[in-house]
């Protein structure tokens, strides 16, 4: 392993940061890094830096990789400051995670039944218009503006979807159609079947059924399937293999330091910074 270590000016005086680049074993080439107190005790990850300097420092900017404040980050976060205090006075912020589905209520005539106590009156009710409300049409787009970010606040990249998977609807583009199909997998046990409608292309505001996603009909064949676990099992191997040398370097590097070597080699802190 080759080591590199210098003074940190993001960091209070005296810290000090550490590239090891690993020589040997299925990820040569590749670079940890690891910072170290006045004191000398070692930091692996960001969240473990952030927990021991506690208030002293607001980390949100600082780049665990670079050792240095990202600026666009630190805009970023002045921003969202300026805007957290000048609406603190609005009430609580909304933490529902729920997706934002709106019930719409039916404006046709329901029948009443006049109950009495006499005891032979029935009462006569429909359990699944009290509970199934018609569904707004192109919800979905609601979610179009949603972003995903990792534990370093970074945007993580939108997946793709297959060639077959067609958008049906007015502006419906392919985040629409990705944000679709995760709602109503959150949203429902029913298989996922596309719109079946073929009429559904030429109106879409009259013949959508809003309990499948905003897309043409598609049929996973045993193919499809197939290829899936094929690429699982091509991933789950990867990351075999990767755990794998990760461990054997950390045992390296515990040798070499004179440090007793972890029972695991992916802890709980070293995860964080995954």
């Amino acid at each position: 392993m080759e080591k590199k270590r210098w003074d940190c000016s993001a960091l209070p005086k005296g810290w000090k940061m550490e590239e090891v680049t690993r020589k040997s074993g299925l990820s040569a080439g590749k670079s940890d890094v690891y910072y170290f107190s006045p004191s000398g005790k070692k930091f692996r990850s960001k969240p473990q830096l952030a927990r021991y300097l506690g208030n002293q420092m607001d980390l949100s900017s600082f780049d665990f990789r670079t050792g240095k404040m990202l600026m666009s980050k630190l805009n970023k976060n002045r921003q969202r400051l300026r805007y957290d205090n000048n609406n603190q006075n609005k009430g609580k912020p909304d933490l529902n995670t729920s997706l934002p589905v709106r019930q719409t209520a039916s404006i046709f005539k329901q029948p009443v039944t006049k109950v009495t106590n006499h005891p032979s009156n029935k009462v006569k009710t429909d359990p699944q218009k009290a509970v199934d409300q018609p569904r707004q049409l192109f919800w979905e787009k609601k979610l179009s503006g949603l972003n995903a970010y990792d534990i370093a606040e970074e945007l993580v990249r939108t997946m793709e979807l297959p060639k077959g998977l067609q958008g049906v609807g007015p502006g419906c583009t392919d985040k629409t159609l990705l944000s679709a199909i995760a709602s109503a997998l959150h949203t429902s046990a029913a298989p996922i079947t596309g719109q079946l409608s073929a009429a559904v292309e030429k109106n879409p505001g009259v013949w959508l059924n809003t309990a499948q996603p905003l897309c043409k009909a598609f049929i996973v064949t045993d193919e499809d399937i197939r290829k899936q676990e094929e690429l699982v099992y091509s991933v789950r191997k990867r990351l075999e293999e990767a755990l794998m040398a990760d461990m054997l370097a950390q045992v390296e590097e515990a040798a070499q330091e004179g440090e007793p070597p972890k029972e695991e080699g992916n802890g709980s802190e070293d995860t964080e910074n995954v």
